[in-house]
């Protein structure tokens, strides 16, 4: 109870509180913005927090991730456009109720709702989160070796690429994290005679590269179109009907985010679709959802900000990240010389708390700043991608410059920028890429420690209890996926892998943003800054199509943009594996809002389904 009492006491220090909410606005003002995700602001925004004190830097860029998550909810209401790929389903009724003139009530419900899930997740990861770092004391190599290939793996199975590119991507990233001296026979390897290398590559380059300059490279091709005037939001607070409509869906999806934010790879998308789904699943009226439910606005918004606070306990309890965002934060943690894991609250006790508690602070700063900034924020996005664009690759190259004040760590940026750029137009997810090159010495020290160990014996992660249920867990990821392919092959579905449903809203991710989140990672009527941008790492926004004709407009729809149909003319695909599992699919893949939906029209419901053709690519289709 002392030490969460000394970390109020961080907190209230006046930099640490200048700091948070700076990180809160520059959140949201990211999560306005479609293009840019959190984990690629946080990345360009490294260079700044060499000069802060290790707590105070996390307290900043943990307030950029969750500030996120509400920031992509006002144009997703007011522009049907979604500034975050979290945001993605709150576009179906958010929208919906700003044209019936109740913008302010979708806002309204939304930022409670967000601080409602966002509280109560902070209160599960104090308590979570000691007695998850107290258990992992007992951690050695074998264990840590079998953590970080599931984490990699976890990430790599729910990637917006598809498993194959996923790993593919992963195989680099560790390949990057071997360039160097080796720590066992200080040998140097991959260095090609380039003393720069001889300490391996820095991880602010990797991500400023991948995640900066690739991404602004890669939304400069798409379409910009002019922004419309948003709708005039008054009577923000909700009415006593929708708080009482709202009131489970806030509960349900405070505990899907919490559940699913913990996971490798699940994160706010999946949270706060598989929130929505829960939801119209319950409903006596599914029909209303679509149209204006207050609850499909309530549930997905609840549900992604509790999945960002959750997702800091496996960061910060056993080191390993659950998305791209968090690698990017482990990676300034190592920068201010701080490991990430069990070790951190007891040797670090004043960053873990002030940084839990810095979580409270940020919730209500959000709460009461979300709607005075809405002018200001629809005004930023009538700013041409001409100006901004520019402007965020000075800022990134100077950064890059300002590490080591090294020429060479520019054109690691530039070369990074290119490879994330080729990765984006290939289909691949830069994310377990970062990923993986962060895990990698960990992957590496440990496992050679491991057949020290066991004198090569693999058998050995076997004998351990805690590394033998991580193993089983491991090789469950890696068996379930073809087991399910195979009955699949052998007991087709007649129906094909696309389920339409009358009324249903269908969301069409075309790009290959990580996701944040699979961060869908992406980031009309409104203006992209940077165009539209793809589904943590991811973490993005997807650009959601102003009416039911833009399927069909003609318009290019290049990746990174995502189209939501209107309600009453929707397609939906699930994204390629069973219903349930809720992959998210890159390209021109269509993600569905449910894992399972009705397959016939319900009594009284009028007019039968529009199924528009789902377009597929060679990036559509995953080689099993």
């Amino acid at each position: 109870m002392s030490s969460v009492i000394d970390g109020f006491a961080v907190v209230l220090e006046p930099t640490n509180l200048l700091y948070c909410l700076v990180g809160v606005v520059i959140g949201m003002l990211i999560g306005v913005l479609p293009g840019l995700g959190p984990a690629a602001t946080i990345a360009i925004l490294l260079p700044v927090t060499f000069g802060l004190e290790p707590v105070t830097a996390v307290i900043m860029l943990a307030g950029i991730f969750y500030g996120a998550q509400y920031g992509g909810t006002i144009t997703s209401v007011l522009l049907r456009l979604p500034g975050e790929a979290s945001s993605v389903v709150t576009v179906f009724d958010g929208h919906a109720l700003a044209r019936q003139g109740r913008a302010g009530a979708a806002l309204g419900i939304a930022a409670i709702g967000s601080f409602v899930g966002g509280t109560l997740s902070i209160i599960a990861l104090t308590l979570v989160a000691p007695v998850v770092a107290g258990f992992a004391l007992d951690f050695g190599p074998p264990e840590y070796t079998v953590l970080a290939l599931l984490g990699i793996m976890l990430v790599s199975t729910i990637s917006s690429g598809g498993r194959i590119r996923a790993l593919t991507a992963a195989a680099i990233g560790l390949l990057l994290a071997t360039v160097g001296r080796d720590d066992f026979t200080s040998a140097e390897r991959f260095t090609f005679g380039n003393l720069s290398l001889a300490d391996g590559i820095d991880f602010v380059p990797i991500a400023m590269g991948l995640f900066g300059l690739g991404e602004i490279l890669y939304n400069l091709e798409e379409r910009h179109r002019a922004v419309q005037a948003p709708t005039k939001v008054t009577n923000v607070w909700p009415s006593r009907a929708d708080l009482r409509q709202s009131s489970g869906a806030i509960g349900r999806g405070s505990v899907i985010g919490f559940v699913l934010g913990i996971l490798p790879g699940g994160g706010a998308v999946l949270s706060s679709l598989a929130a929505y789904a829960l939801e119209k699943r319950r409903s006596k009226h599914p029909e209303r959802f679509g149209q204006g439910a207050i609850e499909g606005v309530a549930a997905p918004e609840t549900a992604n900000n509790a999945a960002a606070t959750s997702s800091f306990i496996p960061l910060l309890s056993l080191g390993i990240p659950a998305n791209a965002t968090m690698a990017v934060i482990f990676g300034a943690l190592l920068i201010q010389g701080v490991t990430p894991g069990p070790q951190l609250v007891t040797e670090h006790p004043e960053l873990f708390w002030g940084v839990v508690n810095s979580m409270y602070l940020g919730n209500v700063l959000l709460l009461i700043m979300s709607i005075p900034l809405l002018g200001v924020f629809v005004r930023i996005l009538r700013v041409r991608a001409a100006v901004l664009a520019p402007i965020t690759v000075l800022i990134t190259l100077v950064g890059a410059y300002t590490v080591n004040n090294s020429v060479f760590d520019i054109g690691l940026v530039i070369g990074f920028g290119v490879l994330g750029y080729l990765m984006k137009k290939a289909g691949f997810d830069p994310g377990p890429m970062v990923l993986a090159f962060v895990l990698g010495s960990l992957l590496e020290t440990s496992l050679r420690r491991s057949l020290l160990l066991f004198d090569g014996d693999l058998t050995g992660f076997l004998s351990r209890p805690i590394s033998g249920v991580l193993a089983a867990a491991f090789l469950a990821v890696i068996l379930l996926p073809l087991a399910r392919t195979l009955l699949r092959r052998r007991h087709p579905d007649p129906a094909g892998s696309a389920v339409t449903e009358p009324g249903d809203p269908a969301v069409t991710a075309v790009a290959s943003r990580p996701s944040a989140s699979a961060e869908i990672v992406g980031s009309g009527a409104a203006a992209d800054p940077f165009g539209p941008a793809s589904p943590e790492a991811g973490d993005t926004g997807a650009a959601v199509a102003p009416g039911p004709s833009a399927a069909t407009s003609g318009e290019r729809q290049g990746p990174g943009t995502a189209s939501a149909e209107s309600p009453g003319t929707a397609s939906a695909e699930s994204s390629g594996e069973a219903a349930g599992e809720h992959a998210v699919r890159d390209k021109t893949a269509t993600t569905s809002t449910e894992a399972a939906g009705r397959p016939h029209d319900e009594p009284g419901q009028s007019g039968a389904p529009v199924t528009q053709p789902v377009h597929r690519d060679r990036h559509t289709e995953e080689p099993e």
